[in-house]
């Protein structure tokens, strides 16, 4: 396996654009550093770096961040964007590397299950957060006795999972793009289509070795690799050879059972044990999904009004550096979104539940809208004041609010859809997920004109819109669609086409932007636990939720809709005949097929809108 892989000192990535991550600590520091081993219940000790400010003149509470990146480099707080803020008003900073990584001991899982609470000794992420928390409390002096705890990704997954279990005085949690489902809407798979480029490189990242791996592609575009792999099962026959214990899950565990069901924060959260804050971007390319569905867990037993969600207009941890005045080619009028969260935000809504400080008065739901580029206050999420609209499929590539007619010119528009040359989900070269010079981070920003003439792509879209469309919550596909194959994979992207003359950003003229997308894999249609094949040729409908957004498509602009079965690599190819088991198809299995997209009277596919009056 070593000779595959290049190692790197690689660090969560959503600190990458923190310039100074790596600075090292210098006399005018604010903060004392330590780095200690904290034991856990079982025996095994967690590496941890500890901050103390160095002119500190109260009890302080603790904030922590678990990761599986590597901490032993961390700066002084105060020298972190992600935490500057909060670091000028005083906290007791404490950085840990879970069990498995770095310089911690023990043995790394991949979403560790919950522990078993009838055996003393076991262990999880939350009691490991637990017995570090009682460590502190004990061992730093000078703290209030009170714990809070944050973090991206990963890191957001571990706070979750504290808040679920909590210590006593865990008082405060801001999970922010926390995969919440690895089945069903986060990093490994959508709705059951496998994300290939992510699923793999990613195994190899936290799992090719106890610090972070890059693969060695030994080419600068993945696209051709993926392609030139062949089925799934290569991976194993000529890369892995069966030593990443992530990949050999995804091979074991191909439908949604109990083994991606225990993992999910669905099966494993009940109510809101801590204040909860919920962080998600818009065009978040890991887990834009993951917070949303963790805040609509909780909301269901939220008596105490302690569950909180944030949505703003960033990239995976787009929030925790930079200004967020941009995203790719979009502009925010020029707007520090990034800079107002941590210090508008995050910074007072820890400075409440941990110090006291402020009023406590924080809305249920806090969204940059964009499209109007404006921030939102919501009693709920999402707002009960929008209506649903059905926007309709229509022949001759035309959308629109009128439902189908009898007197449509025909009743279905269709695509050829061919495995051996799948559409690129992003403009080529597709570079290594975190390699040098990559444009995964904005790739859901990437104007979708590159795809306009490819023949296995559909679109439909308005005329010119003469007033402001504003959505505001979920957005759901409703597709009826055949196959002349007996599986396949339907990806459907809302787009907001700017003018062809746009004198406020020329570059931007004609420019398609999307705004909530998704791929579902036809053959869990009924079921994600017992898949079923398609009948060739029977049309049958398809719910597809795109998630949420906020967004107005502006008056002068145009609303588009794309469908299309093959978003590669990210989405690994369907075979388009139905295999028990697709990791383990065969290179025969791939064919082409004819999809089917209809818009008749009978068979009407639209997109349902939840458009604000």
């Amino acid at each position: 396996m070593k000779a595959f892989f290049t190692k790197t000192t690689f660090i969560a990535i959503f600190l990458l654009s923190t310039a100074n991550l790596f600075a090292q600590v210098k006399p005018d520091d604010k903060y004392n550093r330590q780095e200690v081993m904290i034991t856990m219940r079982d025996g095994l000790k967690l590496h941890t770096v500890i901050f103390t400010p160095k002119n500190q003149t109260e009890k302080l509470p603790f904030l922590m961040l678990r990761t599986p990146y590597g901490v032993d480099k961390y700066p002084s707080p105060e020298k972190q964007t992600y935490v500057k803020d909060m670091a000028e008003d005083g906290y007791i900073f404490i950085f840990q590397d879970i069990r498995g990584r770095y310089l911690s001991e023990g043995t790394f899982k991949m979403q560790r299950f919950s522990r078993n609470k009838s055996d003393a000794k076991s262990i999880d992420e939350a009691s490991d957060t637990y017995d570090t928390i009682d460590w502190l409390l004990k061992n730093i002096p000078d703290n209030n006795g009170k714990a809070g705890i944050y973090g991206v990704s990963y890191d957001g997954w571990t706070a979750i999972i504290a808040g679920a279990d909590p210590h006593p005085a865990l008082k405060a949690v801001s999970e922010q793009a926390t995969p919440s489902d690895m089945f069903m809407n986060d990093d490994f798979h959508h709705n059951g289509a496998f994300r290939l480029s992510y699923g793999f490189e990613y195994s190899v990242l936290t799992e090719a070795a106890k610090t972070d791996s890059l693969y060695d592609f030994k080419q600068y575009d993945t696209y051709d690799w993926y392609l030139k792999l062949g089925p799934l099962s290569n991976i194993n026959k000529k890369y892995a050879h069966g030593t990443l214990p992530t990949w050999n899950n995804f091979i074991a565990h191909p439908n949604y059972d109990t083994f991606w069901q225990s993992q999910a924060l669905p099966f494993r959260l009940d109510h809101p044990r801590t204040a909860i804050q919920h962080v998600s971007g818009w065009w978040d390319q890991e887990d834009m999904v993951g917070p949303q569905s963790a805040y609509k867990a909780l909301e269901k037993h939220d008596v105490n009004n302690q569950n909180f969600i944030v949505l703003g207009p960033w990239r995976h941890g787009g929030w925790a550096g930079g200004e967020g005045k941009s995203l790719g080619n979009i502009k925010f009028d020029d707007q520090a979104t990034a800079t107002y969260f941590r210090k508008e935000i995050q910074a007072k809504w820890f400075a409440w539940y941990l110090k006291g400080k402020g009023d406590g008065n924080f809305a249920e739901a806090i969204s940059f809208q964009t499209g109007s580029n404006t921030w939102k206050n919501y009693t709920a999420w999402p707002p009960k004041e929008a209506v649903e609209k059905n926007i309709y499929f229509h022949a001759d590539g035309k959308l629109s609010f009128k439902k189908p007619t009898d007197a449509e010119a025909k009743e279905f528009d269709s695509y050829v859809s061919d495995p051996s040359k799948p559409v690129p989900y992003r403009t080529r070269p597709v570079e290594e997920t975190y390699g040098p010079g990559s444009r995964w981070y904005t790739w859901l920003t990437e104007d979708q004109r590159f795809v306009d003439n490819r023949p296995d792509v559909l679109t439909w879209q308005t005329d010119t819109l003469t007033d402001d469309v504003t959505i505001t919550g979920d957005v759901i596909a409703k597709l009826y669609a055949a196959t002349s194959g007996s599986d396949a994979d339907w990806v459907v992207k809302l787009i907001d086409v700017y003018p062809k003359e746009y004198k406020k950003e020329p570059k931007m003229a004609g420019y398609e932007l999307m705004i909530a997308d998704d791929v579902f894999r036809g053959r869990f249609r009924k079921s994600f636990s017992k898949p079923e094949p398609i009948t060739p040729g029977k049309v049958e409908e398809y719910t597809i939720d795109l998630h949420g957004a906020d967004h107005v498509f502006k008056k002068g602009h145009k609303i588009m809709v794309q469908v299309q079965s093959t978003w590669f690599p990210i989405i690994d190819r369907n075979p388009q005949k139905y295999v028990p088991n697709i990791f383990e198809a065969k290179e025969s299995d791939y064919q082409s097929a004819t999809q089917k997209i209809y818009h008749s009277l009978k068979f009407a596919s639209s997109i349902v809108l939840p458009v604000m009056q």
